[in-house]
């Protein structure tokens, strides 16, 4: 079965440069090692969430288009990953890996149709 890990942290924290390159070699490797489980399929890191346009469109037609995320929080939706997984235990052994969750926290969602 197909699961999304949405990786969610807060991207408008002070990191220092030496985190920085912490977190992005420690994604580097775990890239690498669900690329060599054989469970990762895909993945993504997303532009900040001023980058975000959101579309809302109502059954008469109109069609509203604004600037940034639909939601307000705490912590945004900074990437994903695709993986297959067996089943659900799987899946939250895989989003234990995600460095992100060090510093944030990873949604674990099945996707639908698989």
């Amino acid at each position: 079965m197909r699961y999304a890990l949405l990786m969610c942290a807060d991207e408008n924290a002070v990191i220092s440069h030496e985190e920085r390159s912490r977190r992005m070699a420690a994604c580097a490797s775990f890239l690498e090692q669900m690329r060599e489980r054989g469970v990762l399929l895909a993945s993504e890191q997303l532009h900040p969430t001023q980058t975000a346009t959101t579309v809302r469109c109502w059954d008469g037609g109109d069609i509203m288009v604004s600037d940034g995320p639909f939601a307000e929080t705490r912590e945004q939706i900074s990437g994903f990953f695709i993986v297959e997984c067996k089943d659900l235990d799987e899946a939250i052994d895989v989003a234990t890996r995600v460095p992100a969750a060090w510093y944030g926290t990873v949604e674990v969602r099945p996707v639908a149709g698989t």
